[in-house]
């Protein structure tokens, strides 16, 4: 994503800030470029690319960052920029792979304002929302929370109840989701369709602020939340017309060291049928952690074939963050 001052969205789609019940040059500010460098050798490098951009926002009054997750992950060097021109670089704190949170510290003085933490508990679909990315008002969009459901991701990816957005900007990733009252209730992951009413419309999806709150003081401390990583199969599974097809696999990950192919559908878990995404995953997860048989029943050119996977813990194929 470029931060070029080029490209600036329709002046009647800016909020404004006589139209707004908070100081929206203070949110405009708290809201960085971040960028990121991936070494070439990375775990995620072919999948997500080893040059990243997106944004962050600034939950502290230390400049502690907030961003995406997928935007830091196996960084080896990353960048932030504040709209007054600061750039500093940034240190990878943590990334949550459950919630897909991502935390950076600046290495320097970002001189930025924070932003509050609010709750999604306070929005309901049809309530008028904001979105801020760094640059200004001209980068900031008026929109509408569409809906809260649950979302299910191919990457191994569950939230029990995640915010959509319309109108769609196709990279949100990191931006902040701001209520009516400027608070921070929720952080861009990804382009998405999303329904309303009878019609399929593009929308963005963001990750609620809430799940922040119970793990910020373990991330910090520790780099990870204490709870236990969940079981990782390395197979990036896609739900379309009732079905759920294998659309890809990690390398080396323990779907492809089983024989799991590419185009496979798959059936069941555990001697269970399973027909969606979230629940294919669920009954993955409540097999137990990390090093787990994972039995699956899928189907291949009319076949149906049973193979057993040794699931594994996603971050020890990752790199890890280094002091610089």
């Amino acid at each position: 994503m470029s931060d070029s001052k080029q490209w600036a969205f329709d002046e009647s789609l800016q909020p404004r800030e006589d139209e707004v019940d908070f100081d929206l040059a203070l949110a405009l500010d708290a809201v960085v470029l971040l960028r990121a460098e991936i070494p070439e050798d990375a775990f995620t490098g072919g999948l997500l690319g080893t040059e990243r951009s997106g944004y962050g926002a600034v939950i502290r009054a230390d400049g502690l960052v907030l961003t995406i997750g997928y935007l830091i992950t196996e960084a080896e060097n990353i960048w932030l920029s504040s709209n007054a021109g600061t750039v500093v670089p940034g240190h990878a704190l943590a990334y949550d792979q459950a919630t897909g949170f991502g935390l950076v510290q600046p290495l320097g003085k970002l001189g930025t304002p924070m932003l509050e933490r609010g709750t999604t508990a306070a929005v309901n679909a049809g309530d008028e929302v904001y979105v801020i990315g760094h640059g200004g008002r001209a980068h900031a969009l008026k929109a509408k929370l569409v809906a809260k459901r649950e979302f299910a991701g191919y990457w191994e990816y569950l939230l029990e109840e995640a915010l959509f957005t319309a109108p769609a900007h196709p990279q949100w990733g990191g931006a902040a989701l701001l209520d009516r009252g400027g608070r921070l209730i929720g952080i861009g992951s990804l382009l998405v369709q999303e329904t309303e009413g009878e019609d399929a419309v593009q929308g963005n999806m963001f990750v609620p602020i809430d799940l922040i709150e119970p793990i910020l003081n373990e991330l910090l401390a520790h780099g990870r939340a204490s709870r236990a990583p969940r079981p990782w199969l390395g197979m990036y599974t896609q739900q379309s017309e009732g079905r759920l097809v294998v659309g890809g696999l990690a390398p080396g990950g323990p779907a492809e060291r089983a024989g799991v192919q590419a185009g496979d559908l798959v059936l069941g878990v555990a001697g269970e049928r399973t027909n969606s995404l979230a629940d294919f995953l669920r009954r993955v997860w409540r097999l137990g952690g990390p090093g787990k048989e994972i039995p699956l029943m899928l189907a291949r050119q009319g076949d149906v074939l049973r193979l057993n996977l040794r699931s594994a813990d996603r971050s020890d194929f990752l790199k890890k963050p280094r002091l610089h």
